[in-house]
């Protein structure tokens, strides 16, 4: 678990972690409305290379972005569970790129078996503060996780 004090903390841990991904790769993020998912997936794709600043796509589901390698941000906020195949989630996840799913806990377990789970929190002790929580699924995931503790991968 993370700690930060403040959004550019949490962008820098999501900075950090964009070293180490892959083509592939999947990261699964949760936290309730405000938490920071978008924050931190702003750090990963500043760390991915990308001149223009990550948005949430609520709205259009899907954004696509080139830096160092293809990544898409996906939110899945204003998506019912049934709608997932038309929306061709499966292809998103399947796909060469890095993805990082806002609202992940919205797609079937069998759609993530090898990702990084990552679970922000309020910090009940600072108002600005946040806990970044993260667990890997599969061999991706563990890779993944070392990278975030620092270790090699």
């Amino acid at each position: 678990m993370r700690t930060t004090r403040s959004a550019q903390e949490t962008r820098a841990v999501g900075r950090s972690l964009a070293a180490a991904l892959r083509p592939g790769d999947v990261l699964c993020l949760h936290g309730e409305l405000g938490a920071g998912k978008t924050t931190f997936i702003q750090g990963v794709a500043e760390g991915l290379g990308l001149k223009e600043q990550a948005t949430s796509p609520s709205f259009t589901l899907l954004h696509e972005h080139r830096g160092r390698l293809l990544f898409y941000h996906l939110d899945l906020y204003r998506v019912a569970a049934a709608d997932l195949g038309e929306i061709g989630v499966e292809e998103v996840l399947g796909s060469e790129a890095v993805v990082a799913v806002e609202w992940a806990e919205k797609l079937p377990a069998a759609l993530c078996p090898d990702a990084l789970v990552i679970v922000i929190t309020f910090d009940p002790c600072d108002e600005e503060g946040r806990r970044i929580l993260f667990r890997a699924l599969g061999p991706r995931g563990k890779r993944m996780l070392r990278a975030v503790r620092g270790k090699p991968a």
